[in-house]
Order: C-alpha cells, then sequence, then structure tokens
C-alpha cells in the first residue's frame, strides 16, 4: 500500500537536504537519461517531484541551451524552497512551485518538450501513475519526450536480492523507504500512446533503476 500523499509530504518536509545523499545510486541512472534524453534540443522542460533542484540545476548548468527554460514543482514546502535557493541564479528562465493536490501539471496543452519525473512514479500509486502519464501526453508537444528514472527489479543475483528486500521492507513499512518501491516502468506506457526510444536498467551498488525515453506515438 502506497503512502497517503499527506504522509508523503510530511516524511520529505523532514528529509529535506538528505535526499541528496541519495546521489550514490541515483546519479548513475541519472547520467544514463542526460545521455538518451536529448536535453540540448530542449526548451521547454518540467519536472514532476523536482525534490532539491540537484538535477534541475545540473541541466541548466550543462545540459540545456542557454534559451531553455525549467518548471518544476513539488508536494513538500521543504523541497520547493531549496530547489528555488539551489536555482536562484537562473530565476530568470527557472522556478519551482508547490504541487496542487494529486497528480496535475500546471502547464498548458503541447507547451513542453521534455517531462521529467525522477524517483517519483515509484511513490505513486497505480491509478496515479495512469493520471501521471495523461497528463504528460497532454502538455507534451509533437516529439516530445518523457524522461523517467525509477527504483526498479532487479536483473542479477546481487540487484534482485536488493529489490527484495527493498519491496519487503515497503510492504512491511512503507515509510521506513520514503514511500518508494520497486516497479516496472515499461509495464506502465501502453504501446497505443507511447513508443519507448530508450530503455535500460542502471545498477549501482546493488540499487537496480530504470531509466525510459519515450514520446507521445502519432495517433
Amino acid at each position: 500500500m502506497v503512502l497517503k500523499e499527506s504522509d508523503v509530504r510530511k516524511y520529505y518536509d523532514r528529509f529535506g537536504k538528505k535526499q541528496d545523499s541519495q546521489k550514490f545510486y541515483e546519479d548513475p541512472a541519472l547520467e544514463d537519461l542526460i545521455a538518451h534524453a536529448s536535453f540540448n534540443e530542449a526548451h521547454h522542460v518540467f519536472e514532476f517531484g523536482c525534490g532539491t533542484g540537484r538535477f534541475a540545476a545540473g541541466l541548466l548548468q550543462e545540459h540545456l541551451p542557454p534559451d531553455a527554460t525549467y518548471f518544476g514543482n513539488d508536494l513538500s514546502e521543504t523541497m520547493v524552497k531549496l530547489a528555488n535557493e539551489r536555482l536562484a541564479k537562473y530565476a530568470s528562465r527557472a522556478r519551482v512551485i508547490l504541487s496542487e493536490h494529486g497528480v496535475h501539471f500546471p502547464a498548458q496543452v503541447d507547451s513542453v518538450d521534455r517531462v521529467i519525473a525522477n524517483y517519483v512514479l515509484d511513490l505513486l500509486s497505480e491509478s496515479d501513475i495512469h493520471e501521471f502519464l495523461t497528463e504528460a501526453r497532454r502538455v507534451l508537444e509533437t516529439n516530445g519526450k518523457l524522461c523517467l528514472v525509477s527504483l526498479t527489479y532487479g536483473n542479477s543475483i546481487a540487484s534482485s536480492a536488493v529489490s527484495g528486500i527493498w519491496n519487503w521492507v515497503f510492504r512491511l513499512r512503507a515509510s521506513i523507504v520514503g514511500g518508494c518501491r520497486p516497479i516496472r516502468l515499461e509495464d506502465y506506457l501502453d504501446t497505443d500512446d507511447w513508443q519507448i526510444e530508450y530503455q535500460n536498467v542502471v545498477i549501482a551498488y546493488g540499487v537496480p533503476s530504470e531509466v525510459v525515453v519515450a514520446r507521445v506515438r502519432d495517433s
């Protein structure tokens, strides 16, 4: 059972800057995403669940064109504050706001060319994951890309053991692991709606993460 939204908010308000301590297993997967999502060609980026803004700062500093804009949100007031502080020098083209209740993107139809969610969908219920994908389809421009990273199941003995233990702890008490659990992103991407351009499982320190880049399939 996933954590309620209010419980997730409380957890990450408390967790704050400690979220960056997870970079030891997150960064290899995030680097893989960057290598395959053509951020150098992006101009309007939206990130759902931006956390401390660490990924956004890296994009703005090293990968996005100088005229690209970044817009992010998060349900934690602490994370929004940390992200805005981290992105202060990019204030003319980057901003972060507090999420509304539920899964909703504060963006217009066909208004962004990248939708990002890193280690967020593994927090959501199945219905909220489907709502997220509906929103992503709504806001993505033609040929825009959906860019996802999530905890997933292992594909080796060691990583399968790690993901198995993680899943067991989640089922025992989800708050111990911040409400996150292994999922398979590919399972949620209906092939009638999405064309996967890149998919990979990256393992760092035994922790498996799935990386997916997809675009809305032409109707």
